[in-house]
Formats: structure tokens, C-alpha cells, sequence
């Protein structure tokens, strides 16, 4: 794994009160829920704030997420222009966008676009998973041509992607469900819902898990949840070991700041790809006495 030379400043640095006033936001989250390991102190927000920097020094910010982080810095702030992020230099932040006859930008995407395409993206990998959504979208340009099509059809389409008879069981039983509900293939009214109300409203779909919902709001909808990697999470010790993956989510969207939620999140699931260490099964205290030096979560 490649270190970092050079120690790059924290983006969007966050004050302790700011981070303070974000964990006391999040300490009640989704409907009714409330932190289920109060017993289990970390992350700490110092915590959450230190692991961020340490794999900013240590990866950059990931480019295949730079166009969401760009979408979310347009909501905060309107008057936000892309070749304003700080400290990153131009090269890395630079996300070339082509336009098509819609005169929509390559890197937008609608929110039923999110939600296939993460969809596609579960047991496999990104290279397979966007090779999956483009013939999709070859093969069957709008999504009501995807509803007329044949599942066997909708399978070969996406086979590439693996897993093809359950995911063209799940698009197709997603867009028949839209259609009779709301009359329309258009997942855009969830822009004006809180978080709470996507919840609900997502998980009316046959196949959608918590994670897939917590994925479209923080990629697609540029709200605050943090989808969970129980690996990775109880290796660094976040988590108790015996943590489930409803409660580890719970327990982690209580813990982790708002303001470093997506973030941490992308620059947890671009190190887990690369660090051995992090993604070798076993005990977080073992992998500590190590000392691999490598890897800052473990040092």
C-alpha cells in the first residue's frame, strides 16, 4: 500500500463544538430508534475526526466519489464551484463532464438511476457493476422500456454484473411496485422527504435491505447516513464483536458526526480494499498488537 508523503490538511475541517453539535443531531436516528450500545464508547467524534485526516493523508480523497462529494457541497452551498475544493490539487479534483441531447451532465444521475445501480453494485465488483448499469441502460434506454422487457432480457443485459436472475427479479419487481403507486418510473419526490420518510418509503420494495437505502441517501439523495461494513467497523473496534448488522448501524450513525459521515465513509471503504490488514478476519486487539505500521487505524 502506498503511504502518503506529504500530510494533506483535513477537508472541511470541523471544529470540537461543531462536532459535538453533529453527534448530538445523530444520536437519534431513523424512526423511534436510539443507540442500542451505550455501553460502547467509540468512536469518539475526536475519533471519527482523526481516522478521517489519517486516511486523507494516506489515500486522497477517492476519486470515484469526488462527483457526490461535489453534489452534496452544491446543496450545502449553491454558489459552490468544483475547482474550489480545498486543499486537493486541481489534477485530483478534476471530474471531466460530457453532456448528452438532454443537456444533462454525465455525472448526474437520477435518483432511480441510484438506485439501480447500487442494486447492481452488491456481490460484485465497481468495474463489473458499472460495465452491468451501462448495458442496462444500452439495452433499454428508459426505464419504461426496462418495465416493458422480458426478465430473461433484463438478465442478459446485466449478466456481467453476476448475480443477474435476482438483481432483473428485484429491478423489475421495483419499477411494477413505482408504477402502480405512483403512476410514473420517478423516484424524484424523495428529494423533499426526510430521512426517516425515505426509509419508509424505500423499504416498501421487495429486495431493498438497510444498507441499499443508506447508500441511496448519502450518494443519491446527499443526506447524512452512514452505510455499514461490520468488518471493517469491528476491526478497528468500533463495534462490539458480537454487534448484528441492524444494531451496528444504529450504534454507528449514533456515534459518527453528521458532518464526517460521508467522508468517513468513502475513505473507509477505499481503504478496506487495500489495506490487508483491515480486511483480515479476526480479533481488532491481535491486529493492534501487530503494530503494522502500515495501516494508521491499527497503529
Amino acid at each position: 500500500m502506498k503511504k502518503g508523503t506529504k500530510r494533506k490538511q483535513p477537508l472541511n475541517s470541523s471544529s470540537s463544538s461543531s462536532i459535538t453539535k453533529s453527534l448530538k443531531r445523530s444520536k437519534t436516528i431513523g424512526i423511534g430508534n436510539t443507540e442500542p450500545y451505550p455501553d460502547h464508547p467509540r468512536p469518539t467524534p475526536d475519533e471519527c475526526l482523526a481516522v478521517r485526516d489519517a486516511l486523507l493523508a494516506l489515500h486522497g480523497f477517492p476519486k470515484e466519489f469526488l462527483k457526490y462529494r461535489e453534489q452534496r457541497l452544491k446543496k450545502e452551498n449553491p454558489s459552490f464551484e468544483k475547482n474550489s475544493l480545498k486543499p486537493e490539487p486541481p489534477e485530483k479534483l478534476h471530474v471531466e463532464e460530457k453532456s448528452d441531447s438532454s443537456g444533462k451532465s454525465e455525472g448526474e444521475e437520477s435518483v432511480l438511476d441510484g438506485l439501480v445501480s447500487t442494486i447492481l453494485s452488491q456481490n460484485t465488483t465497481d468495474v463489473n457493476s458499472q460495465r452491468a448499469f451501462l448495458s442496462l441502460k444500452s439495452a433499454f434506454p428508459t426505464w419504461e422500456d426496462v418495465l416493458a422487457a422480458e426478465p430473461n432480457h433484463i438478465e442478459d443485459a446485466i449478466r456481467c454484473g453476476g448475480l443477474a436472475p435476482t438483481k432483473a427479479s428485484c429491478i423489475k419487481s421495483i419499477l411494477n411496485c413505482l408504477f402502480e403507486k405512483r403512476g410514473k418510473l420517478c423516484l424524484e419526490y424523495l428529494r423533499d422527504l426526510s430521512i426517516g420518510e425515505v426509509k419508509a418509503e424505500l423499504s416498501q420494495f421487495k429486495g431493498i435491505g438497510p444498507k441499499t437505502v443508506a447508500c441511496v441517501l448519502m450518494f443519491h439523495l446527499q443526506q447524512n447516513d452512514f452505510p455499514v461494513d461490520t468488518h471493517i467497523a469491528k476491526s478497528i473496534g468500533w463495534l462490539p464483536v458480537l454487534a448484528d448488522v441492524k444494531r451496528a448501524y444504529l450504534h454507528l450513525n449514533c456515534r459518527i458526526p453528521n458532518n464526517l459521515k460521508f467522508d468517513l465513509n468513502c475513505l473507509l471503504f477505499t481503504h478496506g480494499k487495500v489495506c490487508r490488514q483491515c480486511s483480515r478476519k479476526g480479533d481488532y486487539r491481535l491486529k493492534k498488537e501487530s503494530k503494522d505500521e502500515s495501516c494508521p487505524l491499527l497503529t
